[in-house]
């Protein structure tokens, strides 16, 4: 059984590496298409303030328990 501790810790490392993708797409201005759909940079941007933001609340959590 994982703790309520545990799961935070787990929910904000996963969010943290996410951000992290989001962060070297833009570093490196990687190109991302899906289905021949370029998927624009500023959706990059949004996804790694939302995974950041997801990240940080994990922690935050994790502190508390």
């Amino acid at each position: 059984m994982m703790s309520q501790r545990m799961f935070s810790v787990t929910t904000g490392v996963i969010f943290a590496l996410i951000a992290l993708g989001h962060i070297l797409r833009v570093v490196f201005a990687l190109e991302w298409t899906v289905q021949d759909r370029a998927i624009p940079m500023w959706a990059s941007w949004l996804a790694l303030l939302i995974a950041a933001y997801l990240a940080s609340q994990g922690f935050r959590l994790s502190k508390k328990s």
